[in-house]
């Protein structure tokens, strides 16, 4: 009999509810000895709307999306280094594009079992674009999604 879940995909936005989401996937990727993606997508279809409906000028959003990518591979490497403190081998990805589409993308790629996405943080609108993304991903995941909201996160992230 397989197992529920082999292959764990996280997507990671650089908020402090990814990161609750990213030690989450660390502690069943050991537990369950599962496979791990930490994802970052670049909004670059945001980053388009915003350029055609002259919010910004070209040159802005090159420099938002440099911006924006050297963030993602940032918050990726602090992932790697979350997993490989606790022994735990990730894979990383930064990809490019409207973020549920991508997340859904990298699932199905991956032939993922679970997406781990972090909750909504207090101070955000369920209206957001995290949260608009969340609500994509959630309707159109072929395989299961769980929304982290753990608040012990941190405490079972070090006894691990």
């Amino acid at each position: 009999m397989k197992p529920l879940f082999s292959n764990i995909v996280v997507a990671i936005s650089g908020s402090n509810a990814s990161i609750m989401a990213a030690k989450y996937a660390i502690i069943m990727a050991k537990t369950y000895r599962c496979k791990m993606s930490a994802v970052y997508v670049v909004d670059t279809a945001t980053i388009k709307q915003l350029t055609l409906s002259k919010i910004f000028v070209q040159q802005e959003s090159i420099e938002y999306e440099q911006s924006l990518e050297a963030n993602g591979m940032r918050y990726l490497r602090f992932v790697e280094e979350l997993a490989y403190s606790k022994g735990i081998k990730t894979e990383r990805e930064l990809r490019k594009g409207a973020v549920s589409t991508e997340i859904l993308c990298a699932a199905d790629e991956k032939q993922a079992d679970i997406i781990m996405l972090g909750s909504w943080e207090k101070d955000r609108s369920a209206r957001d674009i995290i949260g608009q993304s969340h609500h994509q991903i959630m309707e159109n995941a072929k395989c299961s999604v769980l929304l982290v909201k753990e608040p012990d996160i941190d405490m079972l992230f070090k006894r691990l």
